[in-house]
C-alpha cells in the first residue's frame, strides 16, 4: 500500500502550514493546518542549527518513519502536517518521540494549540 498522505515540497505550503495550529514537543514542533481538501499532507523542516548534515539526516529518517507508522491512523483529515526539528530531538528516545507525536496530534485534533509565536520578534543579532 502507498503512504496514506502527500509529501509537501512547496515553501508555500510550509508557509501556510506555518498560519495553522501549533504543538511543541521536546523534541519537535508540530504544525497542523487545514487544506481545504488536499488530503492529508506531511512535511519536515530540520535548520542548520541543529547540527551537520549527518545529524539533520538522521532526524528526518526518524520523522519521516513516525509519519509513515503514525500519520494513517492518528492524523488529522484535509490538514497539512509539518514536524520541525528541536536541537534535543535526536538524542530522543523512538518511543519518546512516538508518544509524543500521538499526543500532538491529539491536541491538534482536539483544536488545543499552543499559544502562538510573538509577531514581529527580531531574529538574531542586534545591528
Amino acid at each position: 500500500m502507498a503512504d496514506a498522505y502527500t509529501i509537501l515540497t512547496r515553501r508555500a505550503d510550509f508557509l501556510a502550514a506555518n498560519r495553522g495550529l501549533r504543538v511543541a514537543r521536546p523534541g519537535f514542533v508540530l504544525l497542523a493546518n487545514r487544506n481545504a481538501g488536499l488530503g492529508r499532507r506531511a512535511g519536515i523542516t530540520v535548520t542548520k542549527k541543529i547540527g551537520n548534515a549527518v545529524v539533520r539526516n538522521r532526524m528526518k529518517r526518524r520523522f519521516r518513519a513516525l509519519l509513515r507508522e503514525l500519520l494513517p491512523e492518528h492524523g488529522l483529515a484535509d490538514t497539512d502536517h509539518v514536524l520541525i526539528g528541536r536541537e534535543n530531538g535526536i538524542e530522543r528516545d523512538f518511543a519518546l518521540l512516538r508518544a509524543e507525536l500521538v499526543a500532538a496530534l491529539g491536541r491538534a485534533r482536539e483544536g488545543k494549540g499552543d499559544s502562538p509565536r510573538p509577531q514581529g520578534r527580531r531574529r538574531g543579532p542586534r545591528k
